[in-house]
C-alpha cells in the first residue's frame, strides 16, 4: 500500500488538520503578527469538514475558503482594535504637544522651550518672527535636535 495510500490517510486528516491548526497558533504566538491566526482557524474548519468526511478537496477548499476570507474580513479590523504595529517614537511622540518659551528665539536664531518638564532648543516654525519667552507654543515637528514650534494661541495661560 504505501505512505501515499489517501484512504489510510483519510482516517488522521482531521487529526492532521488540528496538528496544523496547532502549529500555525505556535507561529502566531511567536510572532504576534495577525497573519497565521487565520489559516489556524481555516485549519480547525478543514478539521471539521473531514470529520463530516469531505473529499480531501473538499477539506483544502475550506481550509482556504476560511482562511482568505477571515484573513481580508477581519484582520485590519483586529489591527485596528487591538492597535498593533509599531509604537511612535520620540518624534512622533513630541509633535503636537504644547511648551512654554523659556528664552526668547529671535528672529532666525534659537530659544529654549519647556516641554512635559524637558527644556529643549526650539526654532519657530516661521524663522523670520521670532518667539518672545513666556508665549505657549505647539511643537509642529524635530528637526536634529531642536523642536520647530508655533506660537499656540488656544493654550495661553498653559505652564509646564
Amino acid at each position: 500500500m504505501g505512505i501515499f495510500n489517501m484512504t489510510a490517510w483519510t482516517e488522521y486528516l482531521s487529526i492532521i488538520w488540528i496538528g496544523v491548526a496547532v502549529l500555525l497558533a505556535f507561529v502566531e504566538a511567536a510572532t504576534l503578527g495577525l497573519a497565521t491566526i487565520w489559516f489556524a482557524i481555516g485549519a480547525v474548519a478543514a478539521s471539521i469538514a473531514a470529520l463530516a468526511d469531505a473529499s480531501f478537496l473538499a477539506q483544502v477548499v475550506v481550509f482556504l475558503a476560511v482562511s482568505v476570507i477571515l484573513l481580508i474580513f477581519t484582520r485590519p479590523l483586529a489591527v485596528k482594535r487591538l492597535k498593533l504595529g509599531r509604537e511612535k517614537n520620540v518624534t512622533e511622540q513630541m509633535e503636537g504637544r504644547r511648551g512654554i518659551m523659556t528664552e526668547a528665539a529671535s528672529p532666525f536664531g534659537t530659544g529654549l522651550v519647556k516641554v512635559g518638564g524637558v527644556f529643549w532648543t526650539a526654532v519657530p516654525e516661521d524663522p523670520a518672527r521670532g518667539l518672545e519667552k513666556d508665549v505657549t507654543v505647539s511643537v509642529v515637528r524635530i528637526e536634529g535636535v531642536k523642536l520647530v514650534v508655533r506660537p499656540d494661541a488656544d493654550a495661553e495661560g498653559l505652564r509646564n
